[in-house]
């Protein structure tokens, strides 16, 4: 597999489902929980998802004003194929560690992007893990594919 390391491009958080998520700087990831402060956190198989930042860019390319965090994707990604990663594999986010569980979801309602655009790219191109080290992520650290 190619492109198995990348770095966090945008770190994005909500205190409520349905509203669009902040960027911050840096977030804790809490093992078996996901990112301290998301809505979406908690138990389960999708504690935290992830969207390259090429797939936000084939959406601006549609004509959209999207940024990082639109798709309500917790952390977005550069230089790395992250729906490419088959599920199961273990990836590094600085020091946290999560394995991918599912990559796209069924969109019950079409969001506001799908509104615009006639697509969107998250149910296709995004990734969710579980987490299995935490740790505090920042923007700009490493992404890499565990061997």
């Amino acid at each position: 597999m190619k492109n198995e390391e990348g770095r966090i491009v945008a770190i994005s958080i909500s205190a409520k489902k349905g509203i669009p998520k902040s960027n911050v700087g840096e977030a804790t990831l809490i093992e078996d929980w996901g990112i301290e402060g998301d809505a979406h956190a908690g138990p389960g198989h999708r504690q935290v998802s992830i969207l390259a930042v090429e797939s936000i860019d084939t959406m601006r390319a549609k004509g959209l004003d999207v940024n990082p965090g639109d798709f309500a994707e917790n952390i977005a990604t550069e230089g790395i194929a992250v729906a490419s990663i088959e599920i199961g594999r273990k990836v590094a986010l600085g020091t946290a560690l999560i394995v991918l569980t599912q990559i796209g979801k069924e969109c019950h309602s079409r969001c506001a992007i799908f509104e615009q655009a006639g697509d969107c790219v998250m149910p296709r191109e995004g990734v969710f893990g579980r987490v299995l080290r935490g740790g505090t992520i920042r923007v700009g650290d490493r992404v890499t594919v565990e061997p």
